[in-house]
């Protein structure tokens, strides 16, 4: 099944799917860095999906193939598709912005200074 996802969290079997999406901030300068993150308890954030405007994305190894980060054409929404879930995807997910040029793949969580409230995502096997 597919679902748009709220603040409010949702459950999901193992296989499913589930989109993500988050309204961030305008910004004046040419390249932001937009980006998800996946926190577990009693663990840092860590980076999912990283995209710069105008340019290159990047994904975590283990959700290569099944995760697409997007953005609305000409709209400061942002968009994290999950298909095949699986339960080691449970975790809060938190959508973040930084006007930043080409940091790497993963710019550490500490370089944003915008995120969202964080969603829930609960994968069942």
């Amino acid at each position: 099944q597919e679902k748009m996802e709220d603040s409010g969290g949702e459950a999901v079997q193992a296989g499913g799917s589930l989109t993500l999406s988050c309204i961030f901030p305008r910004y004046s300068f040419p390249r932001v860095c937009l980006a998800w993150f996946r926190q577990v308890p009693g663990k840092k954030r860590e980076g999912v999906a990283t995209m710069y405007q105008g340019g290159n994305t990047y994904y975590a190894d283990s959700v290569k193939g099944r995760f697409t980060i997007s953005q609305a054409d000409g709209k400061n929404m942002l968009y994290l598709e999950m298909n095949n879930l699986k339960p080691e995807d449970t975790g809060k997910y938190y959508c973040a912005a930084e006007p930043l040029s080409d940091y790497g793949a993963f710019p550490p969580s500490h370089l944003f200074s915008w995120w969202d409230q964080g969603t829930q995502v609960t994968v069942s096997s």
